[in-house]
């Protein structure tokens, strides 16, 4: 499992992406419609359950108007 101070980059990353969405002022639902998944699915990477591709984190970051880095600070 890889990690990051001792924290799990899937949680790492589903915490920021949570924080991020809000932020924005979007449900999971409106971020999901953006990235073109489910709702689901953005529900399952905020639990830190998906190990997600490089790709999605690109379309993460695209949804969300940030740099994709900002979502693995």
């Amino acid at each position: 499992m890889v990690s990051i101070v001792g924290m799990d980059i899937r949680a790492i990353f589903g915490g920021n992406l949570r924080r991020f969405r809000k932020a924005a002022g979007l449900s999971q639902d409106a971020l999901a419609v953006r990235m073109g998944v489910d709702r689901a699915h953005v529900s399952s990477m905020e639990r830190g359950l998906q190990n997600v591709t490089l790709l999605t984190i690109w379309a993460a970051s695209e949804a969300l108007a940030i740099q994709p880095a900002r979502l693995l600070e």
